[in-house]
């Protein structure tokens, strides 16, 4: 079978971005390119900055059985728990219609879905949103409030949020993250950063009492048009929840293949 170079990329662009926070979380944290599987695992309390993927191209049935009893072994010899991102797209057609019988067999149990998106849309236009302004994060408290945000949206203890992304200089330095502000109240945020030639969209968020009014749109694209004036990239990529992913397209954003999030049984 042949895999989509937009589905290629996706993976890709997880495994390079995630090298890149995971470390800049904790130096010492597991990053390891194994055959078909790629560990980016913090073992943070913050469960999305513990990652694995699996990175084979055209998977059958059986490789998929042995990769997931990997990733998941993998899994229950951490600490904290985490996800498993599994592109379908990577899989061949009796692997897709074994996947949900083989995941339960190896440990492993449905979380929710997502979808690889990207798009030549470099540069857009200054957004503009007659609620909000617009603040990059630059400084501790604005972190703080970045991290917050993420956990409301996402149910999250404040704490797991805080403790996944305070502290940081590569997000008040090198990432573009940008804060939605309603008058004093920050409401939304979404960061982009640089990766392999694209900018690759990441941690968008609205406040749930303030969702549906466009925020979380409008500060996406603040934060693409403050990473594409700055490196001069054309190209964005971004893994869409379902709540965003009828967002995104608005921008400019194609869908390609569909993610799968696991995590161990309980």
């Amino acid at each position: 079978m042949t895999v989509s170079t937009e589905s290629i990329e996706s993976v890709q662009q997880l495994t390079t971005v995630w090298r890149t926070l995971v470390l800049d979380h904790d130096a010492e944290a597991d990053v390891r390119d194994l055959p078909g599987i790629a560990v980016r695992w913090a073992d943070s309390r913050f469960g999305f900055w513990n990652c694995i993927t699996l990175t084979d191209k055209g998977a059958g049935a059986e490789l998929l059985r042995n990769r997931l009893g990997q990733a998941a072994d993998i899994m229950r010899a951490k600490k904290h728990p985490g996800f498993l991102w599994l592109f379908e797209d990577l899989l061949d057609d009796k692997a897709r219609s074994a996947l949900e019988t083989t995941a339960e067999q190896t440990g492993l149990q449905y979380a929710f879905p997502g979808t690889g998106m990207a798009g030549d849309l470099l540069p857009l236009p200054e957004p503009a949103h007659p609620d909000l302004t617009f603040t990059r994060v630059r400084t501790d408290e604005q972190l703080l409030a970045y991290a917050d945000l993420q956990s409301r949206a996402y149910g999250f203890p404040l704490e797991e949020g805080r403790d996944g992304l305070t502290g940081s200089t590569l997000w008040k330095n090198e990432i573009y993250a940008y804060l939605a502000m309603r008058g004093d109240q920050p409401v939304a945020c979404a960061a982009t950063i640089e990766a392999q030639g694209r900018l690759f969209v990441a941690y968008v968020a609205t406040d749930p009492q303030w969702q549906r009014k466009g925020y979380g749109e409008a500060v996406t694209r603040k934060a693409l048009r403050e990473g594409a004036r700055a490196t001069g990239l054309t190209r964005a990529t971004l893994h869409a929840t379902a709540a965003g992913a009828p967002v995104y397209p608005r921008i400019g954003f194609k869908p390609n293949t569909r993610i799968h999030f696991y995590t161990l049984k309980g």
